[in-house]
């Protein structure tokens, strides 16, 4: 099963900074301890330093992670602020068929509100849902794989 970490990288920062990434490593970790089966997509471990990349590799590198959402099939978004890049990866997952777990506060937003198949306020209540196979089950449906839930 094929995961990617969507999320906040630069989000409304003006200057050449990104947002806290920790986030990342600790849900790489809560995947691959919950599903073992898992391949977890990191799009900031390959590219750690992307905001200095020249316009045509950071041209290639956004639509090939666009791309990329396209063929997953589970994507979590980390969203505490506004975030243009997540919310074109949460598009595509959701138009071909991913399942989208989105862990922000923002519940009213669109995007996160239509594009989102659950929404966790919380890194913790996200946890809670890994943890106890509530994120398993909601996979298994939405992705139409019952064997999924029988494992």
């Amino acid at each position: 099963m094929r995961f990617f970490l969507a999320g906040i990288m630069q989000g409304s920062l003006t200057e050449l900074t990104l947002h806290a990434q920790d986030y990342r490593g600790h849900l790489k970790r809560l995947i691959e301890a919950h599903f073992p089966e898992a391949d977890v997509y990191d799009p900031l471990a390959d590219h750690a330093d992307s905001i200095r990349y020249d316009d045509t590799t950071g041209r290639d590198v956004f639509f090939g992670h666009n791309f990329m959402c396209r063929e997953v099939d589970v994507l979590i978004a980390f969203v505490p602020e506004a975030s243009m890049g997540t919310a074109i990866e949460m598009w595509e997952a959701h138009q071909h068929g991913a399942a989208v777990f989105t862990i922000s506060p923002m519940i009213h937003n669109w995007a996160v509100k239509f594009l989102s198949h659950e929404i966790y306020a919380t890194l913790e209540a996200c946890e809670a849902a890994v943890a106890d196979g509530r994120m398993r089950r909601q996979i298994a449906v939405i992705r139409g794989r019952q064997e999924m839930v029988d494992d």
